[in-house]
């Protein structure tokens, strides 16, 4: 496993890290026995992030992951969890509802402080509240000793100039917008440097599109972007490839991403992602791949309210 600078943390990350979103049977019913086997093997095998959340499946996700965690050195792992986010459409980024969501999820996970808190998908905040109680909610936890670092997490990437145009975070984390079909993210590196903040960038698989499964119903991807993915799957199946493969390989082999998340409840699929990090990319497939995802290439999808999807002045 390759490790990477996290920002001005001082933290070393896998490039692979754990998302537990799986633990909280997001994707599917989980066996709570085998999540538990395969947060072990991950960390085993060189993972040293893992992220989850209370929404993951109602705080199960953080209940399994707790367990998982409870016999294992607390020096062994990075842990991020997030607050604000607490159901489809629950959203609560006051102040009150940061710190007690925070003293909540420690008991599930069985610790007493979490290395990274996000403010999670605030895009469906209102501005003032993030930025007047949430923000500083996590100031003061820090402060306290109860977190190490503060991010905020959310799809727009207009949210991220927003916030740090006003106040100084120590971590982000990004979806779907560094993967095959989407590179937007680059884009944002030269404020991140500037800023010495840390990136954790997550979906390689953009929320199942780059796989050769069907997609989920509840995909907001487009009909077009569905399709050339499909034809990117069946391009890598005609030469031996798996599509997954190639988006895990092409996300976590770029210098400038410190780490890429991804989520699963399967030894066997932890094991065979970190062992395709750890493979050369066929720089053939993907020029194939490529090609085929251009026309939808950084196209996107709507996420949250208008107010944080303007870009910032």
């Amino acid at each position: 496993m390759k490790y990477r600078k996290l920002g001005q943390t001082g933290l070393d990350v896998s490039i692979l890290s754990y998302g537990a979103s799986s633990l909280g049977s997001v994707f599917r019913e989980i066996n709570e026995t085998e999540g538990v086997k395969t947060v072990h093997t991950a960390i085993d095998q060189g993972i040293n992030l893992i992220d989850v959340s209370p929404y993951y499946g109602l705080t199960k996700a953080e209940n399994v992951l707790g367990k998982a965690l409870v016999d294992i050195p607390r020096d062994k792992y990075i842990l991020s969890t997030k607050a604000g986010r607490f159901g489809e459409n629950d959203f609560d980024f006051s102040k009150k509802t940061i710190i007690k969501s925070l003293e909540e999820s420690l008991q599930r996970l069985g610790t007493d402080y979490v290395d990274i808190l996000y403010l999670h998908d605030i895009e469906f905040g209102s501005y003032e509240e993030v930025m007047e109680e949430g923000i500083p909610a996590l100031e003061e936890l820090k402060k306290q000793g109860k977190i190490r670092f503060l991010g905020v997490t959310g799809l727009p990437l207009t949210i991220f100039d927003k916030v740090l145009s006003k106040v100084d975070l120590d971590v982000i984390l990004s979806y779907c917008h560094y993967s095959l079909n989407d590179t937007s993210l680059l884009n944002l590196l030269p404020l991140l440097e500037e800023k010495q903040v840390g990136l954790v960038n997550a979906s390689p698989l953009s929320m199942g599109l780059l796989n050769s499964r069907d997609v989920a119903k509840w995909h907001p991807a487009d009909e077009e972007m569905q399709q050339l993915c499909l034809n990117a799957a069946e391009y890598c199946a005609k030469h031996g490839y798996d599509l997954a493969k190639l988006a895990i390989q092409y996300s976590t082999h770029n210098k400038s991403i410190p780490t890429t998340l991804v989520s699963t409840a399967s030894v066997e699929n932890i094991t065979k992602n970190i062992k395709w990090t750890e493979e050369p990319i066929d720089e053939g497939i993907l020029d194939g791949v490529l090609d085929i995802l251009e026309p939808i290439h950084n196209r996107t999808w709507q996420s949250g309210t208008a107010e944080w999807n303007k870009r910032y002045k």
